[in-house]
């Protein structure tokens, strides 16, 4: 299925299903144009890399049919976000020598993460990092990323499946 995130509309579209979602504070940009701390979430279509869970945080059953790759986050798991890191937008751990955002926070935004490849075949330094298809905390605007509610989100998992992308536009 090819999920579609409507920017200026603020809809998620998965095959029948409309999603309110939100989208980096910044607006749109053109991929090419991505800046890592820009607040923009990347125009393009972008492959969907597997899934984090929080395992305290979701149900100890995972969603039924669930067929892309996932783990559960750690307590020290990071993403690099630091463009002078050679592990630049991949999963850390912490402590980390070089700027990398904590994956297990106490706000909820990353109880559910689906991974999506942006900037990562291979990573270039300073073109944004970590943006992922997360939990929508209200009508929040989120980092760059596109954030769905946590119940939706959980609801679509199964759907997924490894050679789906997400489309922002």
């Amino acid at each position: 299925m090819k999920l579609i995130a409507d920017g200026k509309a603020g809809l998620l579209y998965a095959g029948d299903r409309t999603i309110p979602c939100s989208i980096g504070k910044s607006g749109l940009i053109a991929a090419a144009d991505k800046k890592e701390g820009d607040g923009a979430s990347p125009i393009g279509v972008w492959p969907l890399r597997g899934v984090l869970l929080r395992p305290d945080r979701v149900t100890v059953t995972l969603p039924a049919g669930l067929q892309l790759p996932w783990r559960w986050i750690r307590l020290d798991d990071g993403w690099s976000d630091g463009a002078e890191d050679p592990a630049y937008n991949c999963p850390v751990r912490h402590p980390h020598g070089f700027s990398a955002e904590r994956l297990w926070r106490d706000d909820g935004l990353y109880d559910v993460v689906v991974v999506l490849g942006y900037n990562d075949t291979p990573p270039m330094p300073g073109a944004g990092s970590a943006i992922f298809l997360h939990c929508r905390r209200g009508e929040a605007a989120t980092e760059g990323c596109i954030a769905i509610a946590k119940e939706a989100l959980v609801e679509l998992l199964p759907s997924l499946v490894p050679d789906d992308a997400v489309e922002i536009r």
